[in-house]
């Protein structure tokens, strides 16, 4: 069955239309759906849309209103709405070029990708690719989706072209607010330098396939042994004390360097990261006594 474009027009630059198709460039989850269920019946719990003071209503009578007072809307109908669709709807233009690393990553949603439309525009849409990758550049645009329009973003990828959707600036919340109390001084350079030599230790190159959701199949050998009768439930463990010093972390980072295994880059011919420069043995320091536990009166 062929796959069916989420959308469909003309790219623009200028002069120049390419028509092209957008399809979706991620699934839809296909994590694990609950259903409601009434535990005295057995039965699934289903909603109805009904009015206050007259109970369920046929679907063919809702209308879509907006409430620009409390209890008081303006209603409007799809043609309505339909009329004031911009160009955007069949017309993807580029309007700004930029360089990729210009775009913060918390900008981008969705990734979709984009193909020709036809054999005939396959030689414009190669074109626009090429040049592209030669200028290491992006295109921005605007193009309604979703029934809304969005800012986009298109680049080169392999021998296609990849479109992402962007948040606008209002949909962003800044980082300021939320890492404002946090210093910027510098962290202590030795363990900076072990946190570095462990990061070596355990780079390689990206595989999105050796990942895997732990929790989506955690669940699922849950419900299997439901079905099954067997009734297992599988334990949380106990997650691992944070330390609480700077002596813990320094032996945390030290430990946690010597059992990482090296990574696949390392086996592949780079070189291995450097073990750290022996330092002298001192005592440690002595620790606080345990202050005693109130007695209740």
């Amino acid at each position: 069955m062929a796959v069916r474009p989420y959308w469909s027009g003309q790219l623009r630059l200028a002069l120049v239309s390419i028509p092209v198709e957008i399809f979706s460039a991620v699934k839809s989850s296909s994590g694990i759906a609950f259903n409601q269920i009434h535990e005295p019946t057995g039965q699934r719990v289903k909603y109805e849309k009904i009015v206050p003071g007259v109970g369920p209503v046929d679907p063919t009578q809702i209308i879509k209103g907006y409430e620009y007072e409390k209890g008081h809307y303006v209603t409007l109908t799809e043609d309505e709405i339909d009329d004031v669709r911009l160009e955007s709807k069949k017309t993807l233009e580029l309007t700004q070029f930029v360089d990729s690393s210009e775009i913060e990553p918390i900008y981008f949603e969705k990734p979709y990708w984009v193909t020709p439309a036809d054999d005939l525009s396959e030689e414009a849409y190669r074109v626009m690719r090429d040049a592209l990758r030669a200028k290491k550049k992006v295109g921005l645009g605007q193009l309604a989706l979703r029934g809304r329009e969005t800012i986009v973003a298109l680049k080169p990828c392999g021998r296609g072209m990849l479109l992402e959707t962007l948040h606008y600036a209002d949909e962003v919340n800044k980082a300021s607010g939320y890492f404002r109390s946090i210093s910027d001084a510098k962290g202590p350079d030795e363990l900076v330098d072990l946190a570095s030599m462990l990061i070596d230790r355990r780079s390689a190159p990206f595989d999105a396939a050796n990942f895997h959701d732990r929790y989506e199949e955690a669940l699922r050998a849950l419900i299997d042994a439901k079905i099954a009768g067997r009734g297992k439930v599988v334990q949380p463990s106990e997650a691992a004390p944070r330390p609480t010093n700077v002596i813990d972390l320094m032996a945390a980072l030290k430990q946690s360097l010597e059992k990482a295994p090296a990574a696949a880059a390392n086996d592949a011919g780079a070189k291995p990261a450097a073990k750290p420069r022996a330092k002298p043995k001192t005592a440690p320091e002595p620790q606080a006594a345990p202050k005693p536990a109130r007695k209740r009166a």
